[in-house]
This record gives structure tokens, sequence and C-alpha cells, in this order.
């Protein structure tokens, strides 16, 4: 007997073939379309945002085709909350958050999922490029689109009741399906960036909600060597936008190295002193097998992965330590670690050294 599924249908080609293929496989499936934003614009730019009107219609017309019924849920309040202003008070305190990673934990499988398991649904599908199976998450064969990185946060609990359709197949591959099944979105541009950030420009949309404040661009000694409007408009590991008037001695380029909040100060330096083997992170979610042996962690979205071990510390975080140093480490940003492809946990990056 099929399952009760409920597909979040963004109106791009993944979300529609996952829709496609669960629908094919004899569960009984209905389509939602997530409305996250109060005054949504009719068009996108280019591949830039989402959660437009073109969006929410390209999901109707899937699920037409599909042969499934479809709504739109109205998110945008709640999402405004725990994504947007989560994301605006994580950069006002000098972290670098990543809004997909707090979108999976707080809307798609939270928001979601409890509505969904309340009105009688077995399950939800995304159309994530990731795999799961018995209840544990790894990653897809397309590495390129691998999305195990910002599943990462999701409990066991959440994923018992998750679908994601597309971890065995490229991103090629769903783009042909698509089109032999008819469905319009088969050449839709993925969307890009932050989705809520239409234009692309993140440093302007912080300065338009936390303002601006002249402060100093400051060395490794403590010297000024430049100014800037905003804190918040810097992240750790950034090598562009710094417009400082000192170039370094040596002629090189200069990094954020750290960004203090409170002294509204950035501090530069050479990108070897970016390097750090020491992470420290907050309370982990553990949603994978326990095992013993090679691990990895990934520090980033589509980063690199590092060999490594960890350790959980007496205030309940989490300590990883590399086998080799890593570069632009952010707080805020999420470590999730690996034993080969399959997740075993993820904690938010809170320092490294």
């Amino acid at each position: 007997m099929g399952l009760r599924v409920l597909a979040a249908m963004s109106g791009g080609v993944d979300s529609a073939v996952a829709a496609a293929r669960i629908a094919e496989a004899g569960h009984d499936v209905t389509g939602v379309h997530l409305a996250l934003s109060a005054n949504p614009q009719s068009h996108r730019t280019g591949a830039r945002g989402c959660c437009t009107i073109e969006d929410s219609r390209d999901a109707r017309r899937a699920a037409d085709v599909i042969g499934i019924p479809f709504y739109i849920w109205d998110m945008a309040e709640r999402f405004q909350r725990d994504v947007v202003e989560d994301f605006v008070a994580e950069y006002a305190a000098g972290r670098t958050p990543n809004p997909c990673l707090r979108c999976n934990e707080k809307i798609k499988f939270s928001a979601v999922l409890d509505r969904a398991l309340a009105l009688g649904f077995d399950a939800v599908a995304t159309g994530h490029h990731a795999k799961l199976a018995d209840g544990v998450l790894s990653r897809s064969v397309d590495q390129g689109k691998d999305q195990s990185y910002v599943l990462g946060v999701l409990t066991r609990e959440q994923l018992s009741h998750a679908i994601f359709p597309l971890g065995d197949s490229t991103k090629a591959e769903v783009r042909e399906e698509a089109a032999r099944r008819g469905l319009t979105v088969a050449d839709k541009p993925d969307s890009h960036d932050i989705c809520f950030i239409a234009d692309g420009d993140t440093r302007g949309f912080l300065a338009g909600r936390l303002g601006s404040a002249e402060g100093p661009i400051v060395d490794q000694s403590g010297a000024v060597v430049g100014s800037h409007q905003g804190a918040h408009g810097f992240t750790v590991g950034q090598r562009k936008g710094l417009h400082m008037d000192r170039p370094a001695a040596d002629g090189r380029p200069r990094y954020v190295l750290s960004i203090e909040p409170v002294s509204n100060t950035v501090t530069v330096g050479p990108r070897s002193a970016l390097e750090v083997t020491s992470i420290a992170c907050g309370t982990p979610v553990w949603n994978g097998p326990e095992v013993s042996g090679d691990l990895t962690v990934q520090l980033r979205a589509h980063g690199e992965v590092y060999g490594c071990r960890f350790e959980e510390t007496p205030g309940g975080g989490l300590r990883v330590e590399l086998d080799r140093p890593a570069t632009g480490v952010a707080a805020g940003q999420a470590a999730v670690l690996y034993a080969g492809a399959t997740v075993i946990g993820s904690a938010t990056i809170v320092s490294a050294a």
C-alpha cells in the first residue's frame, strides 16, 4: 500500500521530477508550493531569486502534468522570522549563517513536516540531491549538485519522514527526464545565491536592515589600513571588496581574518593566517549510524572535505580536529561529519584556531 506523501514543489525542475517519481511509484501524492515572500515579484532576474509568482505558476503547471492535487501554503511570516531575521541577526553578531540550511531545518522539515503529519501525511518529499535509505542520509551520485550538507542538520525523526527521490540521478538526467515527461521546467535555470536577496547584493541587503556605521579595518598588528561602513558586510576568508587604503608590505592579497561586531572592527591579514586545524562547535545533531574509523568533515556548502577526528566536550559541544589545515572557516556555518558518503551528524561552528 502506498504512502500519503506531500511533495514540496518550488517551481523548479528538481522538485517537479521528484513529485513525478513519487506519484509514478504508486504513492498518494499532493503537491504544495511554499509562499515564502510576503511581496513576491512577478518574474525572476535570470537565475536569481525564487518564490516568485512565476515559480508558483510553474509548480502548479507541473502538478497538472503529473496529475496530482496542488495547494499553496503561506509560510511567509514563519520564513521571515526563522530564516531572514535569523540571517540578519547572525551577521550582526559577526557570524556567517547558511540560510538554506536554516530553511531546511526550520521551514521544510519543521513547519511543513509538522503540518503534513498533522494532516495525515506519512512523509514529505523534496527535490534535494541526496540519498536517503532506511533513514540514513548520504551524498548524491552527482557530487557537483550534492545537497547532503544542507540536510545534515535534520534529526533522525525528521529523516524518517523524508523522501529524496533524486539521489541516484545527475542533474543532467533529471532535466532529460523532465523533458520526456512534458514538464515545462525542464530547461528552467537553477536559482543561485540567497533566495530572498534576488539581486545578489548581500552587503546592500544587510545595510538596509542594519544601517551603516563606519569602522576600522586593521592588520594583525592593530594598525588601521582602511575603513568600512559596517562589519556586518564581511565574512571570514573574504578577499574582494575590502577597499583598503594601505597595501600589504609584501604586496600580497589580504583576507578577512576576524570580525568584531562590538567594536565594529574588521581584521585582515595573509591567507596563511586563515589556516586552522581545531574547530569548536555547538551542540551536535547525531542523525547517522555510529561508526568508527576514518571520518571527514565538510565546513561549508560545496566546500572541501577534510579528514578529521572529533570529541564531545564537557559543555555539550563538539571539537573537531582536522588532519590538515582549512582556511576561511567561519562561525555560524555548519560542520557536517561523514563516514565515507554517509552523514553521521552536524554542529554549528562557534570558533576555530
